[in-house]
């Protein structure tokens, strides 16, 4: 469980001079959970700040995502869960599994992921002018993996774009880009999970 001043701690930018949360934010944030009241929207749009800026979403930050939006509402509570939800058809959600498999594959194959620096933000905020480039350079990833890996990986894509099959979003909102970065992350810490599973 993620204290409340780790909490504040994920909405700093720990290369900025002064290294302490907003006191405005800090004091609107504890109050939130001294009264189990709703959380301050600051507290999300900050965290998106540091995603956007850093391109990573870590721990804490699903965690504020995750506890943002079950206390104030917005998502749906399927893709509000603590690991991978594979059943969920969340659109938002599902982009966000579909860019983290598309950055294996970059990966497996250039032994670099450089989509995640160059499109996380904007797959996360227009998927409809972002995912139609990676899906068309995923092509080329694919060619240069050995027949084993190529096969796995395009029946993990397929089976994402399975449950797409629909146009994507022009645009998404904030509690949708938010959901994005959930799927995102949960894709992440799986393909962690079963890594450490198979050299255990």
């Amino acid at each position: 469980r993620l204290s409340a001043w780790r909490m504040l701690q994920e909405t700093v930018n720990l290369n900025s001079r002064d290294k302490e949360p907003s006191r405005q934010l800090a004091g609107d944030a504890l109050r939130a959970i001294l009264t189990d009241s709703r959380y301050p929207a600051t507290l999300i749009q900050q965290t998106g700040l540091r995603i956007v800026a850093e391109r990573r979403v870590t721990r804490g930050r699903a965690a504020i995502i995750k506890a943002y939006y079950t206390k104030n509402g917005g998502l749906p509570q399927e893709v509000l869960t603590m690991e991978l939800n594979r059943d969920t058809t969340y659109l938002p959600y599902v982009l966000g599994r579909l860019f983290s498999v598309l950055e294996q594959v970059q990966e497996r194959a250039n032994g670099t992921a450089t989509i995640q620096d160059r499109y996380f933000n904007s797959a996360a905020a227009t998927p409809a002018v972002i995912f139609p480039r990676l899906i068309s350079l995923n092509k080329n990833h694919l060619a240069k993996l050995d027949d084993r890996d190529r096969v796995y990986y395009e029946k993990q894509i397929q089976a994402l774009m399975n449950v797409i099959c629909t146009t994507y979003p022009a645009r998404m909102t904030q509690a949708e880009r938010g959901a994005f970065q959930l799927g995102y992350y949960h894709e992440q810490q799986y393909r962690y999970t079963k890594k450490q599973d198979r050299e255990g």
